[in-house]
């Protein structure tokens, strides 16, 4: 009787999970235009305070995170020469309407704010981390209360480790009692940014390549845009490329939400909820070809994040056996963030499917992951240091979400059925792997 009551809360709460994030992203993006840009996306402004109550006395005592740093600039210059370069080239043979001559003063503009400042952690960035530990401290009192450990470490990028230090400066101000220590090291980075050379050679396997290109012919371009900025727009398209134009003037346009989010921009203001809406189905649908569990790329990616996985598990049980509260705070990247959630197969993210319309009905946002600032924190319950019994949940952007092991109430699973379900399931990709080196070297 209690194992079927057990199902039927399990199959309740998925239910209303799924309810909840139900939302078509057409309107999503019709209320959050910079939702459209995928990993360029902002950490949401306001986070509901709409948390589950543990079940029969038990009390948080430990949080473990891995979260992606906070708004920055572009990563490099390329990610703007694109569309800079074509509307140079359009200028100089004087084919700028009034509307283009506005785009490129605009352009010039970005790029003169972003020189010598490229991939650096915004100001913005920034708020988005104190703010995030500043809800962690509030919503788990019990987990920072007198002079409990809290651990950080970030990857060796800038950027993470500003995001790292913003964070912990917030909980040092909130309790100055609090045992912080922090470090950004070479020697940590086989887990905390493994990117695993075998699954990257297979990312866009030509199986996949060819269905990413069916899958986005119907949706490049955009003759409208062509005419607003262009005065004889067939002349022009034998000087750019439609499609990478209007696909990276977008890119531009939104982006500036992460360096002046209160700012309106004219690029932005230039596309219709239309083509933001085909903009995140081919960003989308790569990341998905890239990151998830795609078949048509060998379905294995997600397994670049396993010494991560086994990283956190490993921390966890050192830190459940001590009598005192603390958290292990990580910060790292999105291309981490995104395959670990897969890996967990946390909210239907371990998806496997070769049609490509499907990841979008089946939910499968990664908008919804690894905005900047995205976070996973494992929130660890017992009633004292004597209780065997850990329960967990887990966060996705400060939100609860579902895995795919049965719940023991609501959001809460039981550690030890959750590590098992992990562990076997990374080994058993280990074994296959290691067999198909084997037979490949003989």
């Amino acid at each position: 009787m209690k194992m079927i009551m057990r199902i039927l809360l399990y199959m309740v709460f998925c239910l209303l999970a799924v309810g909840a994030d139900a939302q078509p992203v057409y309107e999503i993006i019709k209320k959050k235009p910079v939702y459209a840009s995928c990993n360029y996306d902002t950490y949401p402004d306001s986070i509901p305070d709409n948390l589950t109550p543990p079940p029969g006395g038990k009390r948080p005592f430990y949080i473990s995170h891995y979260g992606r740093h906070g708004s920055r600039y572009i990563n490099r210059r390329s990610g703007y020469d694109i569309p800079y370069r074509m509307m140079v080239q359009a200028n100089a043979v004087n084919e700028l309407t009034v509307s283009g001559r506005d785009v490129l003063s605009e352009m010039n503009l970005v790029l003169l704010d972003s020189e010598d400042r490229w991939g650096d952690l915004t100001a913005l960035g920034k708020i988005q981390h104190r703010m995030i530990a500043r809800r962690m401290i509030t919503r788990f009192p019990e987990v920072f209360a007198d002079s409990a450990t809290v651990s950080a470490r970030s990857t060796t990028v800038p950027r993470c480790i500003m995001s790292m230090e913003s964070a912990m400066m917030e909980l040092a101000q909130r309790n100055p009692q609090l045992r912080i220590s922090m470090d950004a090291s070479k020697s940590t980075q086989w887990y905390m940014n493994h990117q695993d050379p075998l699954l990257s050679k297979k990312k866009l396997a030509p199986e996949a390549q060819k269905a990413y290109d069916d899958y986005i012919a119907s949706r490049l371009g955009n003759s409208r845009l062509m005419e607003l900025l262009f005065k004889n727009p067939d002349i022009v398209k034998e000087l750019i490329d439609e499609s990478f134009f209007n696909y990276y003037l977008m890119k531009m346009g939104l982006f500036q939400k992460n360096t002046y989010p209160n700012q309106e921009n004219y690029i932005a203001s230039l596309f219709t909820i239309d083509d933001l809406y085909r903009m995140w189905q081919i960003d989308n649908a790569l990341w998905y070809l890239e990151y998830g569990f795609c078949p048509l790329n060998g379905g294995d990616y997600p397994y670049s994040q396993r010494h991560l996985l086994r990283q956190l598990i490993a921390d966890a049980d050192s830190c459940i056996r001590l009598s005192r509260p603390g958290a292990q705070l990580r910060f790292g990247h999105d291309t981490v963030l995104l395959p670990l959630v897969c890996l967990m197969g946390l909210n239907g993210y371990d998806l496997k499917t070769t049609d490509l319309d499907e990841i979008e009905r089946r939910g499968w946002w990664c908008s919804s992951v690894f905005p900047m600032g995205g976070n996973l924190q494992f929130i660890f319950y017992r009633r004292n240091p004597k209780d065997k019994d850990v329960l967990f949940k887990v966060l996705l952007n400060e939100q609860e979400a579902k895995l795919p092991i049965l719940a023991v109430s609501g959001p809460y699973y039981r550690w030890s059925d959750f590590r098992r379900y992990c562990l076997n399931k990374i080994d058993r990709y280990e074994k296959r792997r290691n067999k198909a080196t084997t037979t490949k070297t003989k």
